[in-house]
């Protein structure tokens, strides 16, 4: 991940990143807003972990990829306004699977590491996620971030089937689930740094 290429922060090359991550997010109703709170709030994640600045800028720039897979799927799927049927949630369920196969094979250290985020980004700490049930730090660390990061977007987002909840309740949900969907030591980053968290949000909302 921590690969050395001289254009790997091109700003054209992130531009057509982040244009292609809309692509997938833009059925959901989701803007390009959406798509930089993720890649701030990653960054603020992995950077205070400790991560070098290269390492949290690609993991940044490569969880907006993270729903790419959904490209897949029908718009009924996506809208989240009713009870999916068990066949339904089994399409929805692959949607990781199909993302990890679109950026598969790039030589770019981003792609990479986009590709490890779309496929594992649902994997929960506690082993109950998808799609291979992953476990604790089995789970890739750049998944285990974008998890916290999306699902933090997702509850202070208002969505057509949904309304938001103030950033500071949906902390504390994300506490509560700490060591069950969530790496407790994230959350511990999350929390200490929430100050740069709130501010992300104010600046792409």
């Amino acid at each position: 991940m921590v690969e050395q290429v001289s254009d790997i922060f091109n700003r054209d090359f992130l531009d057509a990143i982040r244009r292609m991550a809309h692509i997938a997010e833009y059925r959901k109703g989701n803007t390009l807003s959406h798509i930089e709170r993720i890649r701030g709030y990653c960054f603020v994640i992995a950077n205070r972990l400790g991560l070098s600045l290269n390492e949290a800028k690609i993991i940044s720039y490569a969880s907006q990829l993270h729903d790419i897979g959904e490209i897949v799927l029908l718009d009924s799927l996506l809208s989240g306004s009713g009870k999916l049927t068990p066949y339904e949630w089994e399409l929805v369920k692959r949607h990781p699977t199909v993302g990890a196969e679109i950026l598969w094979g790039s030589s770019s250290p981003i792609m990479k590491a986009g590709e490890i985020i779309a496929l594992t980004h649902h994997e929960r700490w506690d082993g109950t996620g998808y799609p291979q049930g992953l476990r604790e730090e089995g789970i890739p660390l750049g998944g285990r971030i974008c998890t916290l990061a999306d699902v933090f977007d997702a509850l202070t987002s208002k969505r057509p089937y949904k309304e938001e909840i103030p950033p500071e309740q949906a902390l504390q949900l994300i506490q509560d689930s700490s060591g069950q969907f969530f790496d407790p030591s994230l959350v511990k980053v999350f929390t200490n740094h929430f100050d740069e968290i709130i501010e992300i949000r104010r600046m792409n909302t």
